[in-house]
C-alpha cells in the first residue's frame, strides 16, 4: 500500500492489509473500532462504523473475484473518521437479488444501503482493471 498523507489536523493514520475472507472480517471491524474510540464518538456511533466496516468489507469479499486482499487505510481526524476500503478485483461486479431504491433513484444492494445510513458521507469508484475503492466518513458531533 502506499502510504497516506496525513492531514494536519489528523491524529495518525492506520493502514490495514487482510485476506480476501469472512474470518478476517472482525479483524477490520476491531481495528477500525479501536481507532473510532480516540475520538469522541458515543458508543452507539462506533458500532455503527464497525458494521460499515463489515458490510464494507463483506461486499469486497463477495464482489471483488481476483482480488486476494482487501486494503484499509483509517484516518482519525479532529472532527471526523475518514475510512477507504480497496480490493484490486479486476472481474466485473455481480448482481444481486437484494437491491433497493437510493435516494437518487438508483438501486443498490443492502450492504451499500447499510452503509450509507451509518455513515454520513460515502463514496465509491469501480474500475474494470484497479477494483473498487469506498470512500466512507464519519462526523464526530459535538
Amino acid at each position: 500500500m502506499i502510504p497516506a498523507a496525513v492531514d494536519a489536523d489528523s491524529y495518525g493514520v492506520v493502514e490495514l492489509k487482510i485476506p480476501s475472507k469472512a474470518e478476517w472480517v472482525a479483524v477490520a471491524r476491531l481495528a477500525i473500532a479501536a481507532v473510532a474510540s480516540r475520538l469522541r464518538f458515543s458508543v452507539d456511533e462506533i458500532e455503527d462504523v464497525k458494521l460499515a466496516i463489515a458490510e464494507a468489507c463483506t461486499h469486497c469479499i463477495q464482489h471483488a473475484m481476483g482480488s486476494d486482499a482487501i486494503e484499509i487505510t483509517c484516518e482519525a481526524l479532529s472532527d471526523s473518521l475518514h475510512i477507504v476500503v480497496r480490493d484490486r478485483g479486476t472481474t466485473p461486479r455481480l448482481t444481486h437479488v437484494e437491491k433497493l431504491t437510493g435516494d437518487d433513484g438508483r438501486t443498490e444492494e443492502l450492504g451499500v444501503f447499510l452503509i450509507r445510513a451509518l455513515m454520513d458521507k460515502v463514496d465509491y469508484s469501480t474500475d474494470a482493471t484497479n477494483g473498487t475503492e469506498l470512500i466512507m466518513t464519519k462526523y464526530v458531533t459535538v
